[in-house]
């Protein structure tokens, strides 16, 4: 389950008494320390690679609009059972829900450079819920791209145990570990994690989250995983989640000298309560933290995010240094950044590797609150994930 081991410090400019953002302290909860503190989990598995030229789903059920029942009693490239399928409709093993399947292989490219893709489609009485195997792209940043909307939101809680995945009602996503293979190539140091995810429908943001089908949800992309794996000849599985993940988020009560719960980041004039509907932060420690204020179709009006695992952390690397020509300042080897009108990011390079401090709005009507926030919510938070301290410098407007 876990990386090779972080490399030692650089240890260049010994004489400097800045100390490099890379060689200070981890923060506590970080999925490499955690997987290594507990072997127990069956997260941690051998590795064995991939069985050559073998592909997933060579049984599978051809796309089709009106696929009918499942065969076999497998669904999803044979994850699911019948009565695992019933049980994502209905709430309950051995429901009574008619499901019917269609799905697209899982398969990759010939060099297998772009990782495999495929995508399951379930529906009963109306309802439906769309499973996809897929590589994200770090070519899109993640900062506009709809899979970060949905699958990053605050509603989601991290699955926890050193998993790279988070779990909601309606929404669950869960990255193949690295070894076994959720990276096409040893070589693809740079490339986005190879997720499966799966999503119920439309999200209704002023609900609370349903802490019931939030575990079903965890518990059947885990499932799908390590199905996955098993195709791909891996040996291990990955533990249900279901029993240590964190309560479900719950909206916030900000007060005004801490924004989204961040100590020393002061509410804007005129960001009071009503002025941007209600308030969702991340709750447990895990790889992402976000803050998301009225929700409309998926895509927040304003999000405050911090991604802090270095995998996803890489879904931002290009955009930190090309997203703006004036690009933000800071001290040697912290990293790299920039502000506009309707975005303020910094990846800084960590102990850990890349961690991504964003801040973003749907518009950019407020550009002086993005300038404002982003210093103190950068210092904040990379002190709050042991990456500080650290410190930016807006270039001046105009």
């Amino acid at each position: 389950m876990t990386d090779s081991e972080n490399n030692e410090s650089n240890e260049k400019n010994e004489s400097s008494t800045r100390v490099p953002l890379h060689e200070r302290r981890r923060p506590v909860w970080h999925w490499q320390r955690l997987a290594r503190s507990r072997p127990r989990l069956a997260v941690i598995m051998a590795v064995t690679g991939a069985v050559v030229g073998a592909l997933l789903g060579g049984a599978g059920v051809a796309w089709q609009a009106e696929a009918g029942p499942f065969a076999d009693d497998r669904a999803c490239w044979g994850a699911f059972s019948r009565d695992d399928a019933a049980a994502l409709f209905k709430g309950k093993v051995g429901g009574t829900a008619d499901v019917a399947s269609s799905e697209v292989p899982i398969t990759s490219d010939r060099t297998g450079a772009e990782g495999s893709s495929g995508q399951c489609l379930l529906t009963s009485d109306g309802s439906r819920i769309t499973v996809q195997a897929h590589q994200l792209d770090p070519r899109f940043g993640g900062s506009g791209d709809q899979w970060a909307d949905e699958f990053l939101s605050a509603r989601l809680t991290p699955l926890g145990g050193g998993l790279l995945g988070m779990a909601s009602d309606t929404r669950a996503w869960l990255a193949v570990p690295d070894g076994c293979i959720g990276r096409p190539s040893d070589m693809d140091v740079t490339g986005g994690p190879t997720v499966i995810d799966l999503a119920t429908g439309w999200t209704i943001y002023d609900d609370e989250v349903g802490a019931e089908a939030r575990d079903r949800l965890a518990h059947a992309v885990v499932r799908l995983v390590n199905h996955y794996m098993t195709e791909k000849g891996c040996t291990g599985t990955i533990a249900d989640p279901t029993g240590r993940m964190p309560e479900p988020p719950r909206f916030l009560d900000e007060k005004r000298d801490a924004m989204c719960g961040v100590k020393g980041l002061p509410l804007p004039r005129g960001y009071g309560r009503d002025s941007l509907g209600r308030t969702l932060v991340t709750r447990g420690a895990g790889p992402v933290r976000t803050c998301d204020r009225r929700v409309l179709f998926h895509h927040p009006e304003l999000r405050l995010m911090t991604v802090e695992d270095p995998r996803l952390a890489m879904l931002y690397a290009q955009l930190s240094r090309d997203g703006a020509k004036e690009p933000v300042k800071a001290g040697d080897q912290d990293g790299y950044g920039f502000v506009r009108d309707d975005m303020g990011l910094f990846q800084a390079e960590c102990q850990t590797g890349p961690v991504t401090f964003l801040i973003r709005a749907d518009s950019a009507r407020r550009p002086a609150d993005i300038r404002a926030l982003l210093p103190r919510f950068v210092t904040a938070e990379a002190d709050r994930i042991g990456c500080g301290p650290l410190h930016i410098t807006l270039p001046a407007k105009g």
